[in-house]
């Protein structure tokens, strides 16, 4: 099965063997030097001199880490124009008073929303930069800037933008920062990484998760190591696909990852599909994955479950609201142009028998000719 969705992403083979190998003990120096590894590299992907936490746990461990542990506001704002920004004001609302600034699914945020926020006394901000279950990114550099104006707290879901499109932690003014392995890094799922700038122990809340009680992994970190016992074959993969990473150049993978997504883009423009999320002048498409309009006459399962049966390429429906109306493709992590330019045919194929789509492959094979 082809993996052409928002995570988990397919495996090099080269991950696959690395958590293949026998386990070490998790105190041990070999453990250590694993880890330290990817800690240093992970600082390049999350652009910060910040420190770096790995949780044996989802994306959404490391989400309510970061919450949970720097909880100590008087009152938290949320953006919420998907499903992960939804979660973030859930997990949020567990912890102190929140100001959830809720749009419609795929419509982007409005800066003087989050301004008037900062002026009704929020402390804190908590986004999602790349919103996968819309294909939106979100202005992350405007909305720091913006808290740092109210010496603001400023806590980032990068699960699907970091090791795939920029992140400048420290440039940009983010004191927290989250990234999931099964996303950008191309590792597999069951790890989350968490930067933490110094500002951000002013906010520490004592009264956080005892797992996820990010002071716990504070002072384990002088020595490389966790509190508590690590998923040890995660890590072996991890270091793999951070190797990878390093050996590709992270310049040159957020460049992979923005002509896949041009080109998947480009594609559905000429075939006469409809882009789903409504752009503001901050706002950009997402360049991990592409959320699309389902065409008129057409149902998930037609498309989706014929691209499984016939094609084995697995693609992602609309989440929530959004079931039936939509359809996302992935580009992140391993894939290249084979795979891309692979699922693009299928879909026009399966389309095509609907009259849905006109021909566009083209389009996307001339982005796609100098990519390597």
């Amino acid at each position: 099965m082809l993996l052409m969705i928002p995570g988990p992403v397919q495996l090099h083979e080269r991950i696959i063997r690395a958590m293949a190998r026998q386990m070490i003990g998790h105190r041990t120096a070999d453990f250590s030097a694993i880890m330290e590894f990817c800690v240093n590299v992970l600082k390049d992907v999350f652009g910060t001199e910040g420190d770096i936490f790995l949780i044996s746990g989802s994306g959404t461990a490391g989400m309510e880490a970061a919450i949970a542990s720097f909880s100590k506001v008087k009152k938290m704002v949320t953006l919420e124009n998907g499903k992960f920004g939804e979660r973030l004001g859930e997990i949020a609302s567990r912890y102190t008073e929140v100001e959830r600034i809720q749009v419609p699914w795929g419509e982007s945020v409005e800066l003087d929303d989050v301004r008037e926020a900062f002026e009704n006394g929020c402390e804190a901000i908590a986004f999602v930069h790349n919103e996968t279950s819309t294909g939106i990114l979100n202005p992350a550099k405007e909305i720091a800037r913006i808290a740092k104006e109210y010496d603001a707290l400023v806590i980032m879901d990068a699960i699907t933008s970091a090791g795939g499109d920029y992140v400048k932690m420290d440039e940009w003014g983010v004191d927290v920062a989250i990234v999931g392995s099964q996303k950008c890094l191309g590792a597999p799922p069951g790890l989350a990484a968490v930067a933490v700038g110094e500002n951000a122990w002013d906010y520490y809340n004592e009264k956080c998760p005892y797992y996820l009680d990010l002071a716990a992994y504070m002072k384990k970190l002088k020595d490389m190591q966790t509190p508590y016992t690590p998923a040890v074959p995660l890590f072996f993969a991890l270091a793999e696909a951070l190797r990878i990473i390093e050996e590709e150049g992270l310049e040159n993978r957020i460049h992979r990852h923005r002509i896949l997504s041009s080109a998947v883009r480009k594609w559905a423009v000429e075939a006469g599909l409809e882009l789903f999320p409504n752009l503001n002048k901050y706002s950009s498409y997402s360049n991990t994955v592409t959320a699309i309009k389902m065409p008129d006459g057409v149902t998930d399962s037609e498309l989706r479950g014929t691209l499984r049966r016939e094609y084995g390429i697995l693609i992602s429906g609309g989440q929530g609201e959004l079931k039936g109306r939509i359809f996302r493709i992935g580009t992140m992590g391993n894939v290249g142009k084979f795979e891309t330019i692979s699922t693009l045919a299928a879909i026009e194929d399966v389309l095509m028998r609907k009259n849905a789509v006109k021909p566009a492959l083209q389009y996307a094979q001339i982005l796609l000719r100098d990519l390597q």
